[in-house]
């Protein structure tokens, strides 16, 4: 028999999950399921899973197990989680998150698509482009308030909108915010102006749909050491998810009014290379703990808000594990914790973003490695995802709950 592929809804939002059936089979018989998609470079990403049919000759990845294939074991969403490209070095972002979706093709039985969407029903993305600030807002559908979040991301530059996207279909208004390498900012990132980010968020909680009277950060590697010393300093930030970043400023200096913070410098000849060539950039960050970078570190004792560290064990890039246990050890009793994942990597990104291990970003001769293996780092987006939310939710005052 050829039996039937079915997917069950049609999402509009990664975060929702699909379902998949196959039936139509014979008892027993082995079969592979197959995704792929092209992201909007026209490089294809694919996944593929072995399964053996049950005895009324169905599949329902639900609660069948892959033998193999790009991932084993019980992964309902496996075949969206565990996409991997063609061309190696690669990474799936999606850059027009509001204009379009990935469209996921499901083979090879009466193969069908499924679309995956950043963006909920109704949330509207407005460019920013006021004093310096450079971003994008997205604003839930409906009157609001709505709690306000910024979201940064790191050392490539440019405007990433995908995890704005997302938290905005989950009820918050989120500025997604470049800081150089976009529009008329700054090429390269020469130092950290404190001053931008805190025109930033005031322009943020201006807005009409946001309530204030505080907002939410939420940074992942230099984005997190900014969103630290935007938890350090300025006032109105009363959440800050710290995902994978330093707690000490390494490479650019950090002004803000009269202050100046030293930064550690990069030792870039102790980089080394993996297997597959890629840069492995851990060991070209001095160790903090040496007294003499004392002058460097973030001042994370003046926090009055809340932090949570999200860190990735099998990070290549640095040992974020150690900058993260070094800040909660300085900052207030009770005001920060931290979510450890063996065998995730450097980029822990929302659930639906496949693993990457390596890829080519803007300003570095050569690909970088993050490093992760696929299920343990899966599985850490999957749970840090909802603790984010939890996180965000509890400190910055609830969301209307939005049904993707």
């Amino acid at each position: 028999p050829c039996g039937t592929l079915r997917v069950i809804p049609i999402p509009r939002c990664t975060m929702v999950e699909v379902t998949i059936r196959v039936r139509g089979l014979s008892p027993s018989q082995l079969v592979t399921l197959r995704a792929w998609l092209k992201d909007e470079q026209g490089e294809c990403f694919q996944s593929r899973a072995f399964f053996r049919a049950d005895g009324a000759g169905e599949v329902d990845p639900e609660v069948h197990a892959a033998l193999g294939g790009s991932y084993s074991g019980v992964w309902p969403m496996g075949l969206f989680w565990f996409l991997q490209p063609d061309t190696l070095f690669r990474r799936l972002v999606k850059r027009d998150v509001a204009g379009s979706p990935f469209r996921v093709r499901l083979e090879p039985l009466g193969s069908c698509e499924a679309e995956r969407w950043y963006v909920g029903p109704g949330v509207q993305r407005v460019p920013i482009r006021e004093g310096r600030v450079r971003g994008a807002l997205f604003l839930p559908p409906g009157p609001g308030p709505f709690p306000g979040v910024i979201d940064l991301f790191g050392g490539a530059g440019g405007l990433i909108e995908f995890r704005a996207g997302l938290l905005a279909s989950r009820g918050f208004a989120v500025l997604a915010l470049a800081f150089f390498a976009y529009d008329d900012l700054p090429r390269v990132l020469a130092q950290l102006d404190l001053e931008y980010f805190e025109e930033a968020a005031e322009l943020l909680l201006r807005h009409p749909k946001v309530r204030g009277p505080g907002l939410g950060v939420v940074g992942v590697s230099k984005g997190a050491e900014v969103a630290l010393a935007m938890a350090t300093f300025l006032p109105q930030v009363v959440a800050t998810v710290w995902i994978n970043g330093t707690s000490f400023l390494y490479g650019n200096p950090l002004v803000y009014k009269e202050l100046r913070i030293p930064s550690i410098p990069y030792y870039t000849e102790r980089i080394q290379f993996t297997e597959v060539g890629a840069i492995d950039n851990s060991a070209i960050f001095a160790d903090p703990r040496d007294p003499a970078y004392r002058a460097s570190a973030i001042p994370v004792e003046k926090i009055r808000g809340k932090v949570l560290f999200v860190v990735g064990e099998a990070d290549r890039s640095f040992n974020s594990k150690l900058f993260a246990e070094l800040a909660l050890a300085r900052m207030p009793p009770e005001s920060g914790r931290i979510l450890s994942y063996p065998g995730a990597g450097h980029l822990i990104e929302p659930p639906g973003s496949p693993l990457c291990s390596n890829s080519s970003i803007r300003g570095t001769p050569r690909p970088v490695a993050w490093g992760g293996e696929p299920q343990p780092h899966a599985r850490a987006q999957e749970h840090s995802w909802q603790e984010i939310l939890q996180f965000l939710e509890l400190h910055l005052g609830s969301v209307a709950t939005m049904k993707l």
